[in-house]
């Protein structure tokens, strides 16, 4: 029997593409949700086998993120022209009338951490001024401080009215579990594990800022089991792995690759998305998307691209129909068609594959002998208003997190690289120094990405654009990597995408 999954009423997304990802879980909260899981595996980092079960018990460090992000009166004290103990005991005056009681009453390690109330006021700015997020609407217990080292790493949190806290699964929603197992069954995972541990988990200078804000770490009651992935391996969990090591080997300081990681693991969790989605509906080619290079000339390219998004966008709700119905083709359910009871065996096969009805519950009871045919029906009509919520978007939401999708200068959302998100390609892709071409038919073949007349020969082919309309995006391609000094042209048929990171750490 497939794995039983909690806390969903059935299973139809979760089939296809794990338990769970989420449209509101962006990539950068993805890496965060993702490190609190290897934290607690630091002895046996990205180990664990497709039969073992991965538990972690993440932080919640309510004193750390109750001063970055839960304390607007700190900057109003610095300014008092006022004694340093008279600062210190206003501040705490004030702070005390929002605290939570989990831990953020007593700030007595303050004093002893910090040699005046400007030193420690300073330090709010400068780790608030590196957080994630610090400027956006969101609740204070969800704003994230940038991972620096382990005290920096904690969960997403709710506070209820009597400030009780639980963890929320809004923006912490398994996404990045479900990256820990996809990265655990790469063929090199060890080894990234090994790599990650040694280079994140160490006690900075800011990390040790940190845990001077923190004092004593504070974690969450016991230890959870992580989310569910239905597959054993995909050469996309080796292409993740592969990439963040790539990225790692490049000479730059391990914080300013993080950056880097996220883009490049957005794109592959799109893809992944993208391509599960494929396999659901039969469908065995390649995913592509056709990106425009903008520019203030319109060209067919856009109108191309528009279509290429639009494709991709449909793809996740006609997998979820291709899986719902795909049951009538099985074995089970013929049996059940032929036996004397159809109905009785039939809801029971829709059980078994579907967790659908649930045992006990009214909607049992009311689809009781009603026809296969029927149950299918309901079952699609549930499945596609509960995709519509939150998985049928993350093709969207990601695709404009990353930096792939855009509206500038159309009314259409298309796929239209920014700069962020090309250096990022440069980096993982290119080792030192590679042929303009070569980076064009890389980038296609590990992403899909569509560029120029090359890669994009079938659509010439299908007149769904001309070569000169490619080769023009091509030109626009090169135009903007010579801007942010990634290319390098020896003649008019000879460029070069230059790696502004090597192995030894050159510029």
């Amino acid at each position: 029997m497939t794995q039983r999954i909690d806390d969903v009423s059935f299973t139809v997304d979760e089939r296809i593409w794990g338990h769970r990802l989420y449209d509101e879980q962006l990539p950068h909260l993805t890496l965060l949700e993702f490190l609190n899981v290897l934290q607690s595996n630091l002895k046996n980092p990205l180990l664990s086998s497709p039969s073992e079960k991965v538990t972690y018990r993440p932080q919640h460090q309510i004193r750390l993120r109750s001063l970055l992000f839960n304390n607007p009166y700190v900057e109003v004290v610095r300014a008092r022209s006022v004694s340093d103990d008279a600062k210190w005991e206003a501040w705490n005056e004030l702070f005390l009338q929002n605290a939570t009681g989990m831990g953020d009453l007593s700030f007595m390690h303050l004093r002893k951490a910090f040699l005046s109330f400007d030193d420690f006021a300073r330090s709010i700015e400068l780790l608030r001024s590196s957080a994630f997020e610090v400027q956006s609407n969101k609740r204070w217990s969800s704003k994230f401080v940038f991972p620096f080292g382990p005290d920096a790493l904690y969960e997403d949190l709710r506070f209820d009215a009597k400030a009780n806290a639980s963890n929320d699964r809004r923006f912490f929603a398994r996404t990045g579990e479900l990256l820990y197992l996809m990265l655990s069954r790469a063929t090199r995972g060890s080894l990234l594990g090994r790599q990650l541990v040694e280079r994140l988990y160490s006690d900075s200078p800011m990390n040790q800022l940190v845990r001077a804000l923190q004092g004593e770490t504070q974690k969450a009651p016991k230890e959870r089991s992580v989310g569910y992935l239905p597959y054993e391996q995909l050469p996309r969990f080796d292409r993740i792995c592969d990439d963040w090591l790539a990225i790692l080997s490049r000479g730059m300081p391990v914080y300013d690759s993080l950056d880097h990681i996220i883009s490049i693991t957005g794109l592959n969790m799109l893809i992944y998305f993208l391509e599960c989605g494929k396999v659901t509906i039969g469908d065995v080619s390649p995913v592509e998307i056709v990106c425009e290079i903008v520019s203030r000339q319109r060209s067919r390219v856009r109108a191309l691209s528009c279509d290429s998004f639009q494709e991709n966008q449909s793809l996740s709700l006609r997998a979820i129909k291709a899986f719902v119905e795909g049951v009538r083709t099985t074995p089970e359910w013929q049996s059940a068609l032929n036996s004397d009871d159809p109905s009785g065996e039939c809801l029971l096969v829709m059980q078994e594959r579907f967790q659908w009805p649930q045992h006990g519950q009214d909607d049992e009871l009311d689809l009781n002998n009603l026809p296969g045919e029927e149950l299918i029906r309901r079952l699609l009509a549930k499945a596609e208003f509960r995709h519509d919520q939150h998985v049928g978007k993350i093709h969207n939401s990601w695709a404009r997190a990353i930096g792939l999708g855009s509206r500038r200068l159309s009314r259409r959302l298309r796929y239209a690289p920014n700069d962020r998100l090309l250096k990022a390609l440069v980096v993982t892709v290119v080792d030192k120094q590679m042929e303009f071409g070569e980076f064009l038919a890389k980038v296609h073949a590990r992403y899909g990405l569509v560029f120029g007349d090359i890669e994009g020969a079938h659509f010439i082919l299908e007149n769904k654009v001309d070569q000169e309309a490619l080769t023009y995006n091509v030109s626009n391609l090169e135009t903007r990597l010579y801007g942010l000094g990634l290319i390098r042209r020896l003649s008019d048929d000879c460029a070069f995408i230059e790696n502004p990171f090597n192995r030894k750490g050159e510029s």
